[in-house]
């Protein structure tokens, strides 16, 4: 009898969404339906549905660290998924962990809401750049999050790219500018990789209130990928191939931006 490989060890680091449409929720179906096994080290609960947040309770950076410690020291980890480290304290926990393991990083820079408000301060926005960016692998923002890193209107594609660019440049990672709150039936998301040529991914936009974690279900699906062993541009167009069906078969649930249909994915194939 020939075993199976077995698959790869993905670390989410993220907060939580009772809800179970985002954050940690969303990273653990992501992983599961793409054959890997999923981890968790929570950084934040929070109470939370399809039409916002209703509270948010950080948890203290010693748990935090603890959590990554216990599955790096027993399961292993083959690569890591960071979202939402809103707190200067908890980023500095997690880039310690991460220079020590030093694995292959997707890191999803939450740092704007749906409503606009700016969720990362100023010391907090600091240490990611200082810290946590120059570790990552990829970097996945989306135009807001990009227009608040590169502090200016990113109003057009070559606006973006060039955005993209200086954080490639400033952090040495690669980084996939998203434009999917751009105008336009057609979404252009681009892929900057430090020294080589910009590659382009677009699909027609999708017209459906329900897109709720669909930058969390991206990351963790592109880190998935890369434990799978693919290429980092094969890994992105897969990624996306998986949001996209995603939101085809999302369940319709809730009363505002609603789930993904993650778990309906394979089945629907």
């Amino acid at each position: 009898m020939t075993l199976a490989p077995k698959p790869p060890r993905i670390l989410s680091i993220a907060g939580s969404d009772s809800s179970g449409g985002a954050g940690i929720q969303a990273d653990i179906k992501t992983i599961t339906m793409l054959g890997g096994y999923a981890m968790t080290a929570i950084t934040a609960i929070t109470a939370q549905n399809t039409l916002g947040v209703q509270g948010v309770a950080g948890i203290a950076p010693d748990m935090v660290l603890a959590q990554i410690a216990s599955c790096v020291e027993d399961i292993g980890v083959d690569t890591v998924k960071i979202g939402m480290l809103a707190d200067e304290d908890v980023i500095r926990h997690v880039a310690a962990a991460m220079v020590l393991l030093r694995p292959p990083i997707v890191l999803d820079p939450v740092m704007i809401a749906t409503s606009g408000a700016v969720l990362v301060g100023p010391d907090a926005l600091a240490a990611l750049r200082a810290r946590l960016f120059p570790l990552a692998t990829l970097i996945t923002p989306n135009l807001p999050e990009l227009e608040h890193l590169a502090g200016r209107p990113l109003d057009t594609v070559e606006a973006m790219i060039v955005a993209a660019q200086e954080l490639a440049a400033a952090s040495g990672a690669a980084v996939l500018a998203k434009g999917g709150h751009a105008e336009g039936e057609t979404i252009t998301d681009v892929l900057i990789v430090p020294g080589e040529a910009p590659l382009f991914y677009e699909h027609a936009r999708i017209i459906t209130r329900h897109t709720h974690g669909t930058g969390c279900t991206l990351s963790s699906a592109i880190a998935t990928l890369l434990g799978r062993g693919e290429s980092l541009p094969e890994a992105v167009r897969l990624a996306r191939e998986f949001v996209l069906s995603a939101i085809e078969v999302a369940p319709g649930y809730g009363a505002g931006s609603g789930p993904l249909g993650h778990q309906a994915v394979r089945e629907s194939e």
